[in-house]
C-alpha cells in the first residue's frame, strides 16, 4: 500500500505493525523539517500510548513546542512536568504527539496551525483517530472492505490492499457531471469516503468487533462565516489593510520554513503575485519563482509574471509549453487524480508543478484568495443579475434566456470585441459568448441558490447519467450553509467548503505530491480566513472588482499596471484541441456503442454535443471534458 504511494514521499518509508489488535500503519515520507531519522515515521509518542502516520505540516510547531514545555502537565497526561520534555529531535510529527498527549485529541488539533491528515493510533483506549485539516489541503479517503477498515492518502493505497473490492457509485458519478469533481464526503466508490475538511473521526476496535465510525467538526467554517458577519471588523479601511497585511505576513513567513530548498508558483495575479512579495519582503536572498508560459495569447500568463517577478527582483524561471507537450499529460492524469477529476487546468498545475520541482522542493501557492476576498466574477455578476431579474415573472426570464440563445457564441465574441475599448472593466471577460449562454440557462431558477448552482453546473445529470440520482451535498443542504446576509457571501462561503477543497485543492495536491513536490497555500492560514470574514462585502468587492484589501496590501511592495486586467483562468485551449490534435482519441473515448456497452452515460446527449462542437456552432469543450476524462479514467482501471 505504501509502495503505491512512493511518490508521496520517496524519501523514507516505514511500518508499524500491532499484531495483537490487528492495526497496522505505513508511510511514506517526504522529508522537509528534521531530514534526521528523529523524523522518520510511524512515530511513537514518548510515553507509548500513541503512534502516527502524518501527511503535511504544522507551521506553528517551534511555537507549540515551548508551549508545550512551559504548561504544566496533567493528571492524566504522561509527557511529564514542566520543562523537562526529552525531546528525541525537530519535527513537527514529535511536536503533534507531544500535544495529544498533554492535551488529548481534540484540544490539540485545535491548536494546529497547518496542513494535514493522519491517522492517529491510541494503544490505550484501543481508538484510531482519523483526521484532516480545516480547509481540506491534504486528502484523506476510508472505508470498510468486509471485515478489514482502510484508510490512506490516496484511493490507489487503498486499492492495494488484498480485501480491495470497489464498486463505481453511480451517485458520485452524477456529481462528478454536474461539477467536474466528487464532493467530499463521497468518492466514486460506494464503500469509500472522503473525510471532510475540518473533521476527525474515532473508530473503536474493542473486541474487534466492526464499528461504524463516527466524525465530529473541531472547527467550523460556517460559524466562522456567521460569527464573521455579525461581529464586523471595527476599525477603518486603512486598519483593515494593515491588519490583514500583517497576519499574511505571519502566515508567509510560517509557511517559509523548511531544510529543503523553497520557492513559490507565480501567475502574475493578484493571489499569487502578494505571497511572493510577501516572501520577498521577508527573504534576505531572492526567492525563486516559476511560471508556467503557452504561446496561445488567451491562455499566457507568464509575461505579466515576468514583470512582478522583475519588480521583486525574484529569481524567476519560466518554461514555455507547446501544445505536445501540455497534451502529453493526459494519459498521465487518470493515474495522478484516481478518480474522475476534469478540471482541465490539472494540465497546466502538473506542468508547473513538475518544473518547480526540479529546482525546490517546496512551493507556495496563492489559493483560496478568490474565495475569502471576492475575486470570481460569479461573486458580482451573480448578485447583479438577480437583483435585476429575480422580481421578473419566470416567463419573462425564459423569453430573455431565449434571446440571448439566439446568437451563437462566437457571434457574442465578436460583438464583445468590436466593444472592447468602450465596454467597463466589469463586463470584460475572456469568453464571453459562452458566458451569456449560460446565463441563459440559469435565468429560469427560482432562487439565488439554485441560479448559483446553476452557475457551478457543467451537466445536468439527469439528461446523461443512466439510472443515477444525486446524493445530497453542502450546495442542496440548506442546513449546511451559512446564515450571511447577502447572496455574494453565500456563494462565497459554498464555495469556500465544496469548490476550494473538492476542486482546487485536490487538483493542487495530487499535482504537486505526483512529482514529489509539497505545495504550501498561507491565504489558507485559519486566521486569515477568520479575519477575511469580518471584512464587509464592501469592503472586499467594489466598482465590479474582487479582493481590494488584498490588492491594497500587494500595492505596498508592486505597483498596479501589471495587476489589472481582467481575471484570465489558469487553462487550456481545450476547444481547439479536441477539434485537432485530440479528435482521433476523443472519437474513441465517445464511441456510442462503447458508450451503451459501459452503461453509464446517453450516449445521444454526449454524440449531440460532440457533434456541435465539431461544428463550431457551440463550445461544449468543458462538457466534453467531463465525459472524457470519465472514459480515460474508467478506461484506466480496466486496463
Amino acid at each position: 500500500m505504501t509502495d503505491s504511494i512512493a511518490h508521496r514521499g520517496p524519501d523514507d518509508s516505514g511500518a508499524w505493525v500491532d499484531a495483537k489488535s490487528g492495526v497496522a500503519l505505513g508511510h511514506r515520507r517526504l522529508s522537509i523539517l528534521d531530514l534526521s531519522p528523529q523524523g522518520h515515521q510511524p512515530m511513537t509518542s514518548a510515553s507509548g500510548r500513541y503512534v502516527i502516520v502524518f501527511n503535511g505540516e504544522i507551521y506553528n510547531h517551534r511555537a507549540l513546542r515551548e508551549e508545550l514545555e512551559l504548561s504544566p502537565s496533567t493528571e492524566s497526561s504522561p509527557v511529564g512536568d514542566v520543562g523537562v520534555i526529552c525531546w528525541r529531535g525537530h519535527s513537527d510529527t514529535e511536536v503533534m504527539l507531544a500535544a495529544f498527549e498533554r492535551w488529548g485529541t481534540d484540544a490539540a488539533l485545535t491548536r494546529f496551525n497547518g496542513m494535514f491528515a493522519f491517522a492517529l493510533w491510541d494503544r490505550r483506549e484501543r481508538m484510531l483517530h482519523l483526521a484532516r485539516d480545516r480547509f481540506g489541503e491534504k486528502p484523506l479517503y476510508y472505508g470498510w472492505m468486509g471485515d478489514t477498515f482502510l484508510f490512506g492518502s490516496e484511493l490507489k493505497a487503498l486499492k492495494a490492499h488484498p480485501a480491495w473490492r470497489g464498486e463505481i457509485d453511480r451517485g458520485a458519478v452524477a456529481l462528478y457531471m454536474r461539477h467536474t469533481y466528487i464532493p467530499a464526503p463521497y468518492s466514486i466508490y460506494r464503500e469509500i469516503r472522503k473525510l471532510l475538511p475540518a473533521h476527525v473521526l474515532s473508530i473503536s476496535l474493542v473486541n474487534g468487533k466492526r464499528k461504524t465510525p463516527q466524525s465530529r467538526a473541531y472547527w467550523s467554517a460556517k460559524a466562522v462565516a456567521e460569527a464573521g458577519v455579525r461581529h464586523l471588523f471595527a476599525g477603518n479601511e486603512a486598519e483593515a489593510v494593515e491588519s490583514l497585511d500583517g497576519l499574511l505576513r505571519d502566515a508567509v513567513a510560517l509557511r517559509m520554513e523548511a531544510d529543503v530548498p523553497l520557492g513559490a508558483f507565480l501567475s502574475g495575479g493578484v493571489d499569487s503575485s502578494t505571497v511572493v512579495a510577501l516572501m520577498q519582503a521577508q527573504s534576505i536572498r531572492p526567492v525563486k519563482t516559476f511560471t508556467i508560459g503557452f504561446h496561445e495569447e488567451n491562455y499566457n500568463e507568464a509575461k505579466h509574471a515576468k514583470t512582478v517577478a522583475k519588480h521583486l527582483g525574484t529569481e524567476h524561471t519560466e518554461l514555455y509549453v507547446t501544445a505536445a507537450e501540455a497534451m502529453a499529460v493526459i494519459p498521465q492524469l487518470p493515474e495522478i487524480y484516481d478518480e474522475p477529476f476534469s478540471d482541465s487546468s490539472q494540465i497546466p498545475t502538473f506542468l508547473v508543478s513538475k518544473m518547480t520541482r526540479q529546482h525546490v522542493t517546496v512551493a507556495l501557492s496563492g489559493d483560496g484568495g478568490d474565495e475569502l476576498f471576492g475575486g470570481y466574477n460569479r461573486y458580482f455578476w451573480g448578485r447583479d443579475i438577480w437583483r435585476k431579474v429575480g422580481w421578473m415573472p419566470k416567463s419573462a426570464r425564459v423569453a430573455m434566456a431565449r434571446g440571448l440563445m439566439a446568437l451563437p457564441p462566437q457571434a457574442w465574441d465578436k460583438i464583445f470585441a468590436a466593444m472592447g475599448s468602450v465596454l467597463p472593466h466589469r463586463l470584460r471577460a475572456s469568453v464571453p459568448g459562452d458566458k451569456l449562454h449560460k446565463l441563459a440557462g440559469i435565468l429560469a431558477c427560482t432562487s439565488p441558490e439554485a441560479m448559483y448552482r446553476g452557475l457551478v453546473s457543467f451537466w445536468d445529470p439527469e439528461s446523461v447519467v443512466l439510472g443515477a440520482s444525486e446524493p445530497p451535498t453542502a450546495l442542496t443542504d440548506p442546513g449546511q450553509w451559512a446564515d450571511v446576509p447577502d447572496f455574494t457571501q453565500r456563494m462565497m462561503f459554498l464555495d469556500l467548503v465544496s469548490y476550494l477543497p473538492d476542486d482546487i485543492l485536490a487538483k493542487v495536491d495530487r499535482a504537486s505530491m505526483a512529482v514529489s513536490l509539497e505545495a504550501r497555500v498561507p491565504l489558507l492560514d485559519h486566521r486569515v480566513a477568520e479575519f477575511a470574514w469580518t471584512l464587509p462585502l464592501a469592503m472586499k468587492i467594489r466598482d465590479g472588482q474582487g479582493k481590494w484589501p488584498l490588492r491594497q496590501v500587494l500595492y505596498k511592495y508592486v505597483p498596479r499596471e501589471p495587476i489589472e486586467r481582467p481575471k484570465m483562468g489558469f487553462g487550456v485551449p481545450i476547444d481547439a484541441w479536441l477539434r485537432g490534435p485530440l479528435r482521433v482519441w476523443a472519437e474513441n473515448l465517445l464511441d456510442e456503442s462503447r458508450s451503451k456497452k459501459e452503461g453509464f452515460f446517453n450516449p445521444c446527449a454526449v454524440r449531440e454535443k460532440w457533434n456541435e462542437h465539431l461544428a463550431g456552432s457551440r463550445n461544449w469543450a468543458y462538457q466534453l471534458w467531463n465525459v472524457l476524462m470519465f472514459q480515460a479514467w474508467l478506461e484506466s482501471q480496466n486496463s
